[in-house]
Parts: C-alpha cells; structure tokens; sequence
C-alpha cells in the first residue's frame, strides 16, 4: 500500500455505549413488552450509538451510485451488451431507474459517479464525470487496474463519503452499475473467502444454464492466473472494478466520519466485506440493508457476520434493496422517538417478579 492510501485504515470510531445504554433505558420504558418490536429496538439502539443520541434520526439520506464499465464482459459473460452501462448512466440522470424512483419517494439525494464507460453517457447535471479508463483490462487475460487506476477508484469514494458527511447525511448508501460486474465481484469474493466460482457464481442480469457455465469456467481462470492475490487491495486490483473499488473507499471513508453505511446486496456486499478485511474497525458502521437471490449473497453475509433486514429475492442492484430498507430505519426511530413512556401514558408497567 502506497503512503498516499495510508487513510483507509485510519480507525473509526467505537460506537457509544453510553448512548446506548441510554437508548435502551428507554426502550424499557415504552408502552410495549421488553423486545416486542425486535428488530426495530435492536435497530433504534444500535443507530443511537452510532449517532451519539438518545433519540437517532434518519432524515438525510445520501444515494451515491458509481458506474463503470469491465474488460471482463469481453468474455460474453453477461446477458446485456456493455453499451448498457452508459445507457443506465443517463436513465438514472432522467429519473427512469428504479433507484431514481426510490431515491424520489424517500426524500434521499441521489449522485451519479462516472468513472468511465466504453460508449458515452450525454451530459446531466447529477452525473459526476470523474472518468478513470474507458473500463478495466480484462482480467481472465491481465489485471484488471494498475496501481494508480486502484487508487483513483478509491479516492473516489472517499471523496463521496466526504460530500455526503459535508451535508449532514444521517445515513450513507452506495449502489453501483457495470455490465459484467456480478464476474468481477464473484471472482473478489472466491479470492477472499477461498472458494470456488461454482460455488459461488450467481445468474446476474438472468443468464441462461449454458452462459453460468460459460461465466464459471471463465472466473476458474481468472482464480488460477490471480490466485497469488490474497491481501484485499491485491485482489482489487486483480480481479475488481472502478465502482466496487469505489464503494470499498466510500464504505471505510463513511465509517471513518462516523456517518452509518446501509449496505446493498451482492456486489455491494463484497466491496464491504473487502473494506473490512483492510480496516476491521469500521465493521459496526455497516448495516446489511437485505438478502439477494445471488447465489454467493448468503455466504458473504456469513463472513461479514451480518444479519439483514429483508429478504425479497432481489437481483436488481443499484442500491434498489438498500432503498427500500430505509422506511424500516426511520420506523425504528420514529418508535423509539415518538412512542409515550408508560408514566407518560399512564398506563402500568410490567409486573415485578
């Protein structure tokens, strides 16, 4: 690692426990059975702690979705064409994609990170064009970044982690968008868990039997020509993307500032569980927004020691499962704000024993 990449294992920060304790101490209170509402308690709790408030809110949501293209997709490994990703680019600008309207439903602000796409995306004005190369090399044949590529793609997720703390978000989400980069982050995550591309390629965009087969004989390649890259920026390097470098800089950046992170699903999933094999500390800044029908999600999920909110077999990605965990959050602390004591309602509490 370079001195200049010397910021992503800068520590973050414990969560409070003394604002937990409060936040608890109030649960107790509330007019309902101790744990009654499970998960929103749990989530009220731990948001407390985070936030270093009794009373956690959930009002500033900042949606950052990074797009870019993948030498992989060379290799026929997705259904869509790879003009599809700047075609997306400027959908998501319109207002057209599923996250557009999501992001529009919960009052979230939504950016757009371009960091290089093989055909040209038009002009918007919530498109950031922070171009690195037209994509990455093709990794079954090369590494997919140099050196200075990898530390570009982080920086600019750091530099989104810092604009959204720079506007009071309460909660950051990263999505991303690349053709082919359900292979990329399939290969990352057979490289840091030790397992095979069977075992762990999914369908992606809805491949036939005979493209899975295809796309997980080419990620076996890949693990064999890559299989020296062990250590997590390595394998970044190796066999990642510009987007899922970016969320794994936005995700340790974010936590470093003390802002939440929602995680999405499967290819957000391993930028995170990358992020915390380079900096463990930001691990309790992380929220696992739901479980995706892609078939290496759950075994992710368990190496992050993650427990998701939702399980709706989504396979869309950008951010569309972490949006759609939000109302839960804000529920969790609209209860855990708004909810009378039962001195304040005048109702009788538990029994003692």
């Amino acid at each position: 690692m370079t001195d200049s990449l010397h910021w992503l294992t800068r520590p973050a920060a414990v969560p409070d426990a003394d604002w937990a304790a409060r936040a608890t101490a109030r649960q107790t209170q509330l007019t309902k059975p101790p744990g009654s509402l499970g998960a929103l308690e749990t989530l009220a709790i731990r948001l407390a702690a985070l936030q270093a408030r009794e009373r956690p809110q959930i009002d500033t949501v900042q949606i950052t979705l990074f797009a870019a293209d993948h030498g992989i997709a060379d290799e026929g490994v997705s259904a869509f064409p790879q003009a599809v990703t700047a075609q997306m680019i400027d959908n998501f600008a319109a207002g057209g994609a599923a996250i557009s309207v999501l992001a529009r439903t919960l009052g979230a602000h939504l950016e757009v990170v371009d960091l290089g796409t093989v055909a040209a995306s038009a002009a918007a004005g919530n498109v950031r064009r922070e171009r690195i190369a037209a994509s990455t090399a093709n990794f079954a044949q090369a590494e997919a970044m140099t050196a200075l590529q990898l530390e570009q793609a982080l920086n600019a997720g750091r530099a989104a982690a810092a604009r959204a703390r720079a506007e009071g978000a309460d909660l950051f989400i990263g999505g991303e968008m690349g053709i082919a980069n359900t292979t990329s982050a399939t290969a990352l995550a057979c490289l840091l868990l030790g397992q095979s591309a069977r075992q762990l390629t999914g369908r992606g965009t809805g491949i036939s039997d005979t493209q899975w087969q295809h796309k997980v004989g080419v990620i076996d390649r890949a693990l064999r020509l890559h299989r020296a890259a062990v250590a997590p920026l390595d394998a970044l390097r190796c066999v990642g993307g510009f987007e899922i470098a970016a969320l794994v800089g936005a995700c340790i950046h974010a936590a470093q500032q003390s802002v939440p992170v929602l995680v999405d699903g499967f290819i957000v999933s391993v930028a995170a569980l990358l992020a915390t094999r380079q900096n463990q500390s930001i691990a309790p800044w992380l929220i696992f927004a739901h479980q995706s029908a892609e078939a290496g999600h759950q075994q992710v999920l368990d190496a992050l020691d993650a427990q998701p909110l939702l399980a709706l077999g989504l396979r869309l990605g950008e951010a569309s499962g972490a949006a759609l965990a939000v109302p839960l959050l804000r529920a969790a602390c609209a209860v855990h704000a708004q909810m009378a004591t039962f001195a304040e309602a005048g109702v009788a509490a538990k029994n003692p024993r």
